[in-house]
């Protein structure tokens, strides 16, 4: 838990120190709309459920790859599933890339080489990838684990069979349609540590993290003392005084032969997850700091003239 907190407060004081150096104008702007189009899902769902069994089927070959020998799981493949179309964890970048454009009289998604700020099209791509795979995540997923499909497969099978996302052409697009934001390409600092945020989010071992987006860091920026929930660590104390007691019910309640069986599969279990989250934390600790060498960097070698201007 210190290891974890020290990594949050890393990542804190970068995050607090980037937007610093950020220029005023930056900081300005008036905040893009994030509220989805859902009246455009319609028009972009075939191409979203093509787009989502490629980047399903990528991200199956990579876990297995990382994983090698032991085979991918049912239950893994499943948590991709999950995780593909929701836009705080790490399997839903590639929606961050894509761009809606009027094509005619028909949206047309374009990927980009950058990810995007996150504007209405972005949650407009969330919310049509969340409506085509709905509760077909664990078929699919099943689908995948069985029968190891190629791609074409996996498209037809998730498009057309499992979900009607791909079995007629899309409306023709209204002609008073308001065309929506442009593309606006995220500063690679921003990618770079959105990414390791999001990574954050999923780890092993710190149930209930919270983890600050941008907007949550600007917000407390001119009142850093407020930074977060003061209420958590409290709580954090509580659970941990409630854990011996809360064990020991558990161990009454067995019979008294089992007593030491169970204490030594929880003191493993604990053990487990210690060293899980220690390797997690220590992995997430190095990226920051290698992130912060960067941001400091390229800001000594800025001229002062720059400077003077922001």
């Amino acid at each position: 838990m210190v290891e974890v907190n020290r990594v949050l407060i890393a990542v804190t004081l970068a995050l607090l120190a980037s937007s610093a150096l950020l220029p005023v104008s930056y900081g300005a702007k008036k905040p893009l709309s994030s509220a989805p189009r859902k009246e455009d899902v319609p028009y972009i769902k075939c191409q979203v459920c093509e787009k989502l069994a490629s980047r399903l089927h990528q991200l199956v070959k990579e876990k297995q790859l990382q994983i090698s020998p032991k085979k991918i799981s049912e239950y893994e493949i499943i948590e991709i599933a999950e995780n593909v179309c929701n836009l705080k964890k790490e399997e839903a970048d590639w929606i961050l890339k894509i761009d809606i454009v009027e094509n005619g009289d028909k949206l047309q998604l374009v990927e980009q080489e950058e990810e995007g700020m996150c504007n209405s099209e972005c949650k407009t791509i969330e919310a049509a990838c969340q409506k085509v795979i709905g509760y077909s995540d664990t078929d699919v997923a099943e689908y995948i684990y069985k029968s190891k499909p190629d791609l074409a497969s996996l498209v037809n099978h998730l498009c057309k069979d499992l979900t009607d996302a791909c079995t007629k052409n899309p409306p023709p697009l209204p002609k008073d349609r308001i065309p929506g934001e442009p593309f606006v390409a995220k500063p690679s600092k921003d990618a770079e540590m959105d990414k390791i945020m999001r990574s954050m989010q999923g780890m092993p071992g710190a149930p209930g993290m919270k983890v600050y987006s941008r907007e949550d860091i600007e917000k407390y920026k001119d009142n850093p003392g407020k930074f977060g929930n003061e209420d958590e660590d409290d709580s954090d104390e509580e659970e941990d005084d409630k854990f011996p007691k809360n064990l020991g019910k558990v161990l009454k309640e067995k019979e008294s032969s089992k007593k030491e069986e169970w204490r030594k599969t929880i003191t493993k279990e604990l053990k487990k997850k210690g060293d899980v989250l220690k390797r997690h934390a220590q992995k997430v600790s190095n990226r920051v700091r290698r992130w912060w060498k960067r941001v400091r960097s390229s800001s000594s070698k800025k001229p002062k003239s720059e400077k003077s201007e922001l």
